[in-house]
């Protein structure tokens, strides 16, 4: 077989894909998406031309065809062995062929293949794929076009053929032969209040009044140096809701596409409880392969992944309750742990992982992710296991992963994060999935400390039991669920449920009743919505393709890896409701082409982007995580006797002592200083208050507190005498008092990054209340509710600005 190569497209052969063109169709909070793929054969020879490209994993595609010299051909989705004999009898048969197939290794990678494209010819292929908007923390809804494939790393015991294997010409961005276009209709009866994009767009046009319907454009020059992110951001996104589509009148009733399907979408109310967590095991498992040595972004000065993830692992570390366990791993090609065996928390075990986080290098290699996997769930101590994975996800064979995760499924909870562009979502969403955790995706200027920390709440919070949907229609109609049973729910989490209708459908007024009811420490919750139970057409069938794409996904565990009749099911589910799985694939035929194939086809791949180099902030592993360098400008000024006051004891006594109106002045800090002896900890000059906020925390204990030290004093932007002097009473531990001055320091310069240092200044009250009683404070620290109410502006009352 004759394979095109990079050296063709670098000298500027031409290659057959021209132009790709997308128009999303967003109605509340679901997508969508036609893409158009536009081919055209400028050589003076048949072509068999292959483009391999990514999808989002929870993608429902249904839709496959051809526009040739203006004749639409619908292609059929078949067996995938069937389909594959197909492609190659009507090429051997001078036939034009279309193949669209899901990769045998993972569910986020496709491989389109157009077969005898004749000299001069043009084609267009299109493909139609629904999917759920995840909810982010801030109430966006997001859609990802994926536009970036990183090669993926091959486990070592792995040997299934993959669309990966393909050797597509890499080439440099500026050289790609084709160009994208995007057209986003967005609709929702909450109303549309913005659309941000990391990509320019177009500005956007309200189609309403009532701002119920806009369209947004990708400006032009797209350069493939990304992926396309749109943030939707609705004027309400946490109110129930249930749709009702009817079902294909072609299809027989009592059939997964025959009866209405129904789509349920709850938003838990699940309080924060701040609840003392004493046990548990937490083990960190984080990418050290090489490509974390790239930037988070390609912003200029973006940070490395492997600096943000060495900074991420001390937040996770000193926010970790006492009395657990705790373990990190760095995997590549190989893998080491911190430990042996998991480890009690402690100062000695942090302050030892803190050391050796410091040094962390992503030098393993590649991404052997599963013998480490395998290695941690052998070590699971007898406490219930919180695996949190960091991983730019360049794995090809996913589907072995998550059969190892999912089969240790009732030992722990996975929480996963994709790192970059090109993070494979087959990989990060499904070891989430299928052990009750949660997913999330890090790109452009997203913050991986955020992300991983309120994750790490989540492993923290109070478990959700009971979990139970209820139905009230009326007789004769009843629902069957088509989604999982759901396990678990964690603050913050949007819940979606699949079912259909069956029985008799009762007139158009007729309204039904559905509930939502679990129980949280002891009391039982519910939420209830009640809708119509007049079902609407749609045309894609989107709730009915979505519901099949739940079910796929339940049983789908790759090629390989599913078998018996799981494996039937997933075929026979794919077949009836047209949505492409694993084992089927869409081909299409245009038998009136019937050309003779004079020798054998030459091939072409067609190329993909390689991403630029970005250069860091900071030279590679010298990132300043420890840098004492500048704070706040303007410092607010803290008076020994104003009503800060730990208690009226102390204020007493310090009247007493006729103490000086002394200000402590948290000041800014432009000189490079030194702490300590030690060269891993020899800082660098850096003016970022961020950095400030890191090294505190570096500095913090395992119990909470904070020493009160020259280096503790150096962050705070104080000379070390004058917090001695305004210490308020010598019966009051000093850590206290340093305590309580780090918490201040951070809610007056660290309030934008609050999500970050949150678990860890919960741990900081805590300690300080079962200190203060100790010490003649007898429970007072009014000031310390959950948050510092007296402090909502700059500076709490006697904290006044200057220098």
């Amino acid at each position: 077989m004759v394979r095109a190569c990079g050296l063709l497209t670098r000298h500027n052969q031409p290659v057959a894909l021209k132009n790709i063109s997308v128009v999303v169709s967003i109605r509340e909070f679901v997508a969508g998406v036609s893409a158009t793929l536009h081919y055209k054969n400028e050589e003076n020879v048949a072509l068999e031309v292959f483009f391999v490209f990514p999808m989002d994993e929870d993608s429902a595609v249904h839709t496959f065809e051809a526009l040739v010299d203006g004749k639409k051909i619908v292609a059929e989705l078949q067996d995938k062995t069937t389909a594959y004999a197909s492609y190659e009898d009507a090429i051997s048969q001078g036939y034009q062929a279309y193949l669209l197939e899901e990769d045998k290794c993972s569910r986020d990678v496709f491989c389109c293949n157009v077969g005898n494209l004749q000299p001069g010819s043009e084609v267009a292929l299109t493909l139609r794929y629904v999917q759920e908007l995840p909810l982010e923390a801030d109430g966006a809804l997001r859609y990802v076009l994926p536009a970036i494939l990183n090669p993926r790393y091959h486990l070592s015991e792995s040997p299934e053929d993959s669309c990966l294997d393909l050797k597509a010409p890499i080439v440099p961005l500026k050289d790609l032969p084709y160009t994208l276009t995007m057209m986003a209709n967005i609709s929702s009866q909450h109303g549309i209040d913005r659309v941000q994009s990391n990509c320019p767009l177009s500005p956007m046009e309200y189609l309403e009044d009532a701002k119920t319907s806009a369209q947004v454009s990708l400006a032009e020059g797209h350069k493939f140096d990304r992926d396309v992110e749109l943030l939707i951001y609705y004027s309400a996104v946490h109110s129930p809701s249930v749709a009702v589509e009817t079902g294909m009148p072609e299809k027989k009733p009592d059939s997964l596409m025959g009866d209405p399907g129904v789509m349920v979408s709850f938003y838990p109310d699940i309080p924060e409880v701040e609840t003392a967590v004493t046990g548990g095991q937490f083990v960190f498992l984080m990418d050290r392969s090489g490509s974390m040595q790239t930037p988070m972004s390609k912003e200029n000065r973006s940070q490395l992944r492997i600096d943000a993830a060495k900074e991420t692992l001390i937040l996770l570390l000193k926010s970790l309750p006492l009395g657990c366990y705790f373990n990190i791993y760095g995997f590549g090609s190989s893998f080491e742990a911190f430990f042996p065996h998991s480890v009690k928390y402690t100062q000695q075990t942090m302050e030892e992982a803190v050391e050796r986080v410091k040094v962390l290098c992503a030098d393993l290699g590649g991404t052997e992710i599963l013998t480490p996997l395998r290695e941690i769930f052998k070590d699971i101590r007898g406490h219930p296991l919180q695996l949190f994975v960091f991983t730019d996800g360049e794995v090809a064979d996913t589907f072995s992963v998550i059969k190892e995760v999912k089969f240790n499924r009732t030992k722990h909870r996975c929480f996963s994060f994709g790192i970059g562009e090109g993070a494979s979502t087959s990989l990060i969403k499904s070891i989430a999935r299928v052990s009750g955790g949660t997913s999330e995706f890090i790109r452009g200027k997203d913050r991986m400390q955020s992300k991983a920390l309120r994750s790490l709440k989540r492993s923290l919070q109070s478990v959700v039991e009971d979990i139970s949907l209820s139905w009230n229609l009326p007789p004769d109609l009843t629902a069957n669920m088509l989604s999982p049973e759901q396990t678990v729910i964690f603050r913050g989490q949007r819940l979606i449920f699949y079912a259909q209708l069956t029985g008799t459908m009762p007139p158009e007024e007729a309204e039904g009743e559905v509930c939502l009811k679990y129980t949280l420490q002891g009391k039982t919750m519910e939420q209830k919505v009640t809708f119509s139970l007049q079902p609407k057409y749609d045309s894609n069938f989107t709730i009915h393709r979505l519901a099949a794409k739940s079910l796929i996904q339940t049983k789908d565990l790759g090629f390989r890896e599913t078998l018996g009749r799981e494996r039937k099911d997933v075929l026979n589910i794919s077949l009836e409701s047209g949505v492409m799985s694993t084992f089927t694939a869409f081909v299409a035929i245009n038998k009136e082409l019937s050309q003779p194939v004079q020798g054998p086809l030459v091939h072409r791949e067609i190329p993909r982007a390689v991403l630029p180099q970005v250069k860091s902030k900071y030279p590679a592993f010298h990132r300043p995580m420890l840098d004492a360098s500048c704070l706040s400008s303007n410092p607010p000024v803290l008076c020994q006797r104003d009503s800060l006051a730990l208690s009226p004891k102390i204020m007493a006594s310090c009247a007493a002592k006729k103490c000086p109106q002394k200000s402590l002045n948290f000041g800014s800090i432009h000189q490079k200083k030194k702490i300590g002896s030690s060269t891993s900890e020899t800082i660098l000059q850096n003016d970022s208050k961020e950095d400030s906020i890191v090294q505190l925390i570096f500095l913090q204990n395992a119990n909470g507190s904070w020493t009160l030290n020259e280096r503790l004093a150096s962050i705070l932007g104080m000379k070390l005498e004058d917090i001695k002097a305004a210490h308020p009473d010598e019966r009051v531990d000093s850590s206290v008092w340093a305590t309580v001055l780090a918490v201040i320091w951070l809610h007056t310069n660290g309030m934008d990054r609050e999500c970050e240092w949150d678990l860890l200044e919960r741990k900081a009250r805590a300690w300080i209340r079962s200190h203060a009683g100790r010490s003649t404070i007898s429970g007072s620290l009014p000031f310390f509710p959950r948050k510092l109410d007296f402090f909502p502006g700059a500076a709490p009352p006697g904290l006044a600005g200057g220098n």
